[in-house]
């Protein structure tokens, strides 16, 4: 009867008048559709997008959303960074666990991606490099700094045979890498709040060029050099780009730098570490 009496105050059109009809809105639409049209944007705008309604938020947790933000290669890169992680893990969560600065090899390297394109980067301390005389403080000191995301720089005050070593294997996924050491004339501090750079020490950089190699273990080589002649600010110097083919194996890298003519002596350099990362996010990367 129920049914009878309300017919009789339908219009032609299906309405009930005295009630407004139910208009479709973004919250009605199915969670799998919206997996699909957000998965052509960026994390960011996905994490954006998630706080509109349950069914954003619920299509921002599939997996297939996000494992096409995550390298080719990740579970290869969670077993070298992370050994044994929970097999129950989401791929939103995965990808959130390797945006972050992860530490490894003794805290001496950090692994992260670039949220913005998803590449691998990858930066190793001073502590995590071959440096001629690092163990006599007459030539080499350790110093704590802000400056750095290791918390901590290498400082030369003065030395004759001036060579840094250094060499990473790891499962770089497949493109173009470019490798940089970060450098500063001077040693930085602070006085009443506000940053200061001695540069009193700094000698003998301007007469020879340094020289930087890189070599890969598929056969790669690069070589560069050049004067340091910008004190007082952090400069990240080219060593050189290589290409990985098979992000599924590891790529063994070696590089240095060295300034050996033993005809003077050479100080008052910060060494903070070595930054590879995809060539494409250089202009970026290279400025943190």
């Amino acid at each position: 009867m129920g049914a009878n009496f309300s017919a009789l105050f339908r219009d032609p059109n299906g309405a009930t008048p005295g009630f407004a009809a139910a208009k479709p809105g973004l919250g009605d639409l199915p969670e799998s559709c919206v997996a699909l049209i957000i998965g052509s944007l960026d994390p960011t705008e996905i994490c954006k997008l998630a706080r509109l309604n349950r069914a954003f938020r619920g299509a921002s947790l599939a997996d297939f959303v996000w494992e096409s933000k995550l390298p080719p290669n990740y579970r290869t890169l969670i077993e070298e960074v992370f050994g044994d992680l929970k097999k129950d893990l989401g791929k939103r969560e995965i990808y959130a666990r390797l945006c972050r600065m992860n530490s490894f090899d003794g805290g001496t390297k950090k692994v992260w991606l670039d949220k913005s394109t998803g590449g691998v980067c990858l930066s190793i301390s001073a502590k995590g490099l071959a440096i001629t005389g690092i163990d006599d403080r007459r030539y080499w000191n350790h110093i704590p700094t802000e400056e750095s995301r290791f918390t901590s720089v290498a400082y030369l005050q003065q030395i004759w045979w001036f060579e840094v070593d250094g060499e990473v294997e790891f499962p770089f996924p497949a493109g173009t890498y470019s490798i940089f050491i970060r450098l500063q004339l001077g040693r930085a501090s602070k006085r009443f709040g506000r940053r200061i750079c001695s540069t009193e020490h700094v000698h003998g950089w301007d007469r020879k060029p340094v020289q930087f190699q890189l070599w890969t273990s598929d056969g790669q080589h690069a070589s560069s050099q050049c004067i340091l002649n910008e004190p007082g600010k952090w400069v990240q110097y080219h060593i050189g780009d290589f290409i990985v083919e098979n992000g599924n194996l590891l790529t063994k890298i070696k590089f240095s730098m060295m300034q050996i003519d033993c005809t003077h002596t050479k100080g008052g350099l910060c060494l903070d570490s070595v930054l590879i990362c995809p060539s494409k996010c250089t202009e970026r990367l290279k400025h943190f």
